[in-house]
């Protein structure tokens, strides 16, 4: 299903590009958070475009010329910071789950976007799917090689609604590392509480 047909919306098209039409709807800017909720909850991850050039500009080229626009934001469950479209009662946490090497370990990272709330976990591999319902994301990041996993087949399945799996290499753990120390501005990890499993 497209967004123009999740929305109820007319779908039109706007210039060509690499000689296709290019596809285009749009929704007032005024009421966006109700055409982004819809969107939302209908599973769709949002780009949020806004236009990065004057249309004066763009009128220049043509008549039927396109504006410039770029996106500006990616919208998932787990990354809304919309007041309207959070519960105030909960936090909304975007969660990672990913295996250690053997994979006897697993580790849980969760944050709340919209307050900075940022906490991480490891536990057994057969305790992931407890700790999983405990936190109650709104979003889980996972790993492709752990939907094959049978270790995780349960604890996935019961999350199946709000998985999003990326690629493997994501989820590189030295990459991973030398990011939060940057982020942070840590020699070493251990500044970080990490809670034992």
């Amino acid at each position: 299903m497209s967004a123009a047909g999740a929305l109820d919306i007319t779908l039109t098209k706007r210039g060509k590009h690499l000689g296709e039409d290019i596809p285009m709807c749009g929704v007032p800017v005024h009421s966006h958070e109700a055409y982004l909720e819809k969107l939302i909850r209908k599973g769709f991850k949002v780009a949020v475009c806004e236009q990065i050039e004057d249309p004066a500009e763009a009128r220049k080229r043509g008549g039927k010329s396109v504006v410039a626009r770029a996106v500006v934001r990616l919208v998932t469950p787990g990354t809304l910071t919309e007041d309207t479209l959070l519960d105030a009662r909960a936090n909304n946490y975007l969660a990672a789950l990913a295996r250690t090497g053997d994979g006897s370990l697993v580790g849980i990272a969760w944050a709340d976007v919209s307050t900075g709330r940022f906490e991480v976990i490891a536990v057994e591999a057969d305790a992931a799917g407890a700790e999983l319902a405990r936190i109650a994301p709104g979003e889980l990041l996972v790993s492709d090689n752990l939907l094959t996993d049978p270790r995780f087949t349960g604890a996935l399945e019961a999350h199946r609604a709000i998985l999003s799996p990326l690629p493997s290499q994501r989820f590189d753990s030295g990459n991973g590392e030398r990011r939060l120390k940057a982020h942070f501005r840590l020699g070493a990890l251990e500044g970080l509480r990490i809670q034992p499993g």
